[in-house]
């Protein structure tokens, strides 16, 4: 993904199934459709109403999964999860489904986001004698639940996220139930689908698409939906908070062809497009979007431009993963590994290069280059988000302001920076409209604290680098 050389990664994505006799290998082909969210590592554990079984790899689907080793994993439930590692750390240990076993039952779980007060409360459990077998935030959900007091697992999930502030997309599982929770913010996608008689669980619709189930809805903010031998029922938590869902699920991470609250990735993403044409115009030849994410924002800012649309560069997708290095010299020898220019599509021509997003602007610096070494005359760089100025604390990989050059420079510094003929970003009224979404109200649908600093939970100091300062509420 270009993202490992942007800097921006989303934590991971989740897949469950319930009911259905191949579980495991579902949920094989369900994670492999949501490969994007995470290439650190895999996990299954699969449920025979006895026993729960684990294979779990790092690397890709398929690389954590070798001949057989599906097999192992029988039953009729199945929870799964792909990983980019930020909170925690990498490893085989941080890796998920995290599965505890106890004299009484077992427990896996499996969670997208990242819990902004887990330290403290992983000091507060380590006090009173909890002992921590991972790095990762998701296991203080684990120990909160076995702490719990109440009798079923559904209260004590319940007082379990009673305690916990942040994002979570969340599956946990026992030998006898399914249950999945969102955060009363609704901050990560998560929805529900059926297959036949069974249900399946996972963080995108693409996954549905992949494996034949029919989307039924989407999990609610502040809510459990729990599966077992009666099936499926629902319960509220939490009062749920205006939705907050992530705006760069529809600029960036999630797959063209998933939904998100009824709304196609794709067609947001090139009404964005359209609003950033409208927005920000320029008399230009041709019209080029960086793969992969950019590409539908490209095909609308053409649209509305009225300049053709091109294939002005090219994504290499056999660079191997473990090429990308943390430094700067070599995430930049990075992006021209993975990108390359058409020289007879930009030569001699004025280019505008649509983007999702600036991150550290070394990657938008270095394809700026490329294109005038392939012969571009001129290069407008368009911007499909608003400029990402505060760091996220809900699952994705940008957690100080220094890692953000719109935060310490203005659009016209940056455009120096990349060498660009000129710079523009939409606007956040531009992308709430293009995403399909209202600003007249604070009720707008998206959580919108990387670009304004207005976080929608509280943020902790712990939690904080140490130059940066935010606004909760």
């Amino acid at each position: 993904m270009l993202g490992e050389i942007k800097g921006l990664n989303e934590e991971c994505g989740v897949f469950a199934v319930w009911g259905h006799k191949e579980a495991a290998q579902i949920t094989y082909y369900g994670l492999h459709s949501l490969q994007h969210r995470g290439q650190e590592g895999a996990g299954i554990v699969a449920s025979d109403e006895e026993q729960l079984s684990i294979h779990k790899g790092l690397g890709l689907v398929t690389e954590a999964f070798k001949e057989g080793e599906l097999d192992q994993l029988q039953g009729h439930a199945s929870v799964g999860h792909v990983r980019y590692a930020t909170a925690g750390g990498g490893g085989l240990d941080n890796c998920q489904p995290l599965m505890f076993r106890s004299q009484t039952d077992s427990l896996a779980i499996a969670h997208n986001g990242n819990l902004v007060n887990a330290n403290g409360l992983k000091l507060e459990l380590e006090n009173q004698g909890s002992i921590f077998q991972s790095t990762s935030d998701t296991e203080v959900i684990a120990h909160l639940i076995k702490r719990s007091v109440y009798p079923n697992m559904e209260d004590k999930l319940s007082d379990a996220l009673s305690m916990v502030q942040g994002a979570y997309a969340l599956a946990v599982m026992t030998e006898k139930q399914l249950l999945v929770a969102q955060d009363p913010n609704g901050l990560r996608p998560l929805s529900i689908g059926r297959l036949g008689d069974a249900y399946v669980v996972a963080s995108e619709t693409c996954a549905f698409d992949v494996i034949g189930a029919q989307y039924e809805r989407e999990v609610q903010p502040g809510e459990i939906i729990t599966f077992d031998k009666n099936g499926m029922h629902s319960t509220l938590y939490a009062s749920s908070e205006p939705r907050r869902m992530c705006s760069m699920e529809y600029v960036y991470f999630s797959r063209p062809d998933s939904n998100i609250d009824q709304i196609n990735i794709h067609t947001a993403r090139k009404n964005l497009g359209k609003k950033l044409a409208s927005e920000s115009p320029v008399e230009a030849d041709v019209v080029t979007g960086v793969p992969d994410s950019s590409i539908s924002a490209a095909i609308g800012y053409a649209e509305e431009a009225g300049i053709p649309y091109e294939l002005g560069m090219i994504k290499n997708r056999y660079v191997g993963r473990t090429f990308i290095q943390p430094s700067q010299e070599l995430r930049e020898q990075g992006v021209k590994m993975k990108l390359s220019p058409v020289r007879g599509v930009v030569e001699g021509k004025r280019v505008v290069m649509v983007d999702d997003s600036i991150v550290r602007g070394t990657t938008s610096r270095r394809i700026v280059s490329m294109l005038k070494e392939a012969g571009a005359t001129e290069v407008h760089v368009r911007i499909s988000s608003p400029p990402i100025t505060h760091p996220c604390f809900y699952g994705i990989d940008i957690s100080t302001k220094s890692e953000l050059i719109a935060a310490s420079y203005s659009v016209e510094e940056m455009r120096e920076k990349m060498g660009a003929d000129s710079l523009s970003f939409i606007s956040i009224d531009g992308m709430l409209n293009g995403i399909g979404r209202s600003n007249q109200d604070s009720n707008c649908g998206q959580c919108l604290a990387c670009f304004t600093g207005q976080y929608p939970t509280d943020i902790y100091e712990d939690t904080l680098h140490p130059h940066d300062k935010v606004i909760n509420g």
